[in-house]
This record gives structure tokens, C-alpha cells and sequence, in this order.
């Protein structure tokens, strides 16, 4: 792979970015916009401390850390936080700072993992596991046919979106713009006001609020 080739590649955790929000991933990716805040330092900790580039060997288990993947056929490329490898069959597992929630952007990310180490090593991946500093749990991600699909649509949305060169219209739920590191910039709620397009959803309890984690944190 070519250096230009690397430069046309869709990261990653950008595909987490745009199942988050499809506004922000268009901020980041597209405009190179990036709000630093002690959540966000946070995150970038933890990952330096997890993530430093090793292989560690316990038994038949072979634990690699920070392992560069890619795919050719789908132009997307990233690191993986940890690939565990035993008996010649690979598992990936990405850590995250806060609990799991019920969107699927960290499992599209994880997903999207898989497919660059199946297209590598020609093996089938079944699942995977996200590591939620929040919950200190792992949680079992299976890569359905469903999840796959949803994955590849990721993707071409991203390239849709980056080619039209337009900037998606704000979310609704104000559950997820609440903490939002780029909320400052975005202005969602302004946003729409001026277009005339409706209000966003009311703010929920804070007790209904643990699982919408800023994506950009991780």
C-alpha cells in the first residue's frame, strides 16, 4: 500500500464518528474540527497506558497490542487496541472509557476491525469484545450478518457524505448532544432554530443519561 493509497483511507473510528452522529463525523473528518476537554484527555490516557505496541504470551494466548489493520477493498484503515490471537484464531478487543450504550457506533468500529483482519488472513472472525472502563466489563460483540452489513453501509455513507461535501443536518436527541465535545461548534439547537425544522427533544433525567458516552473520549 502506497502512501497516497493510505492517504485516501477512511479512518476507522471515524465509522463510529458518523454512527454517532453523522453532523459530527462531517466536523471531524471533513472540516478537522476537534474540541479538547478533560473527558477527551481522559480518554487519551487511558489509551496510552492500554495501547503501547506489544505481544505478551500467557499460555496458548498471544496478546497483540496497537496492531495497524486495513482494508484494500474497502479503503479503511486504523489500529486495532488489542488482537488475541490463540491457536491460530484472532478476536479483537477495543476499550472504551465509558459503559456501553445502545447505540452501534463502538460495535461498527469493532466490526469494521474484523473485516480488515478477515481480509488480511482470509479467516473468518466471529466476535469480538469492547472493554468498558465504565461498567470494568467486557462485552461480547457477534459479528452477524446484520452488524457486517451495517458496517459496509458505514462506510459508504462516509463516502457519500465526504463527496458531496455537505454538511448533515443536526440530530434531534438531545441525549446525545448534551455532552458532546463538539456541541460548542456544531450548534444544533441554533441550527435548527434558523432553518425552522422543529426543536430537539427534551433533555432526559440525568439517571436515564450513563449511555450516551461522547464517542470522541475513547
Amino acid at each position: 500500500m502506497t502512501t497516497s493509497d493510505q492517504d485516501d483511507n477512511l479512518p476507522i473510528s471515524m465509522l463510529n464518528q458518523l454512527e454517532y452522529c453523522e453532523r459530527r463525523f462531517y466536523l471531524m473528518h471533513v472540516l478537522g474540527e476537534m474540541e479538547i476537554n478533560v473527558h477527551v484527555l481522559e480518554g487519551t490516557l487511558r489509551h496510552e497506558q492500554a495501547h503501547q505496541a506489544s505481544a505478551d504470551r500467557k499460555g496458548d494466548q498471544i496478546t497483540h497490542r496497537r496492531i495497524y489493520v486495513w482494508s484494500e477493498a474497502l479503503g479503511i484503515t486504523g489500529f486495532a487496541d488489542i488482537v488475541e490471537e490463540q491457536q491460530g484464531k484472532l478476536t479483537p478487543v477495543e476499550y472504551k472509557k465509558g459503559r456501553m450504550g445502545r447505540w452501534l457506533n463502538d460495535h461498527i468500529q469493532l466490526c469494521a476491525q474484523a473485516l480488515c483482519l478477515e481480509e488480511r488472513t482470509g479467516s473468518p472472525i466471529e466476535r469480538g469484545y469492547i472493554f468498558y472502563f465504565g461498567s470494568r466489563r467486557r462485552e461480547e460483540v457477534t459479528f452477524t450478518p446484520e452488524l457486517r452489513q451495517r458496517t459496509l453501509q458505514a462506510v459508504e455513507r462516509a463516502r457519500q457524505i465526504i463527496a458531496h461535501r455537505q454538511i448533515p443536518p443536526p440530530l434531534t436527541q438531545a441525549a446525545k448532544c448534551r455532552d458532546c465535545s463538539l456541541e460548542p461548534v456544531c450548534l444544533p439547537r441554533e441550527t435548527m432554530h434558523l432553518a425552522g425544522v422543529g426543536a430537539i427533544d427534551p433533555i432526559a433525567p440525568a439517571e436515564e443519561r450513563r449511555e450516551y458516552d461522547d464517542p470522541i473520549r475513547d
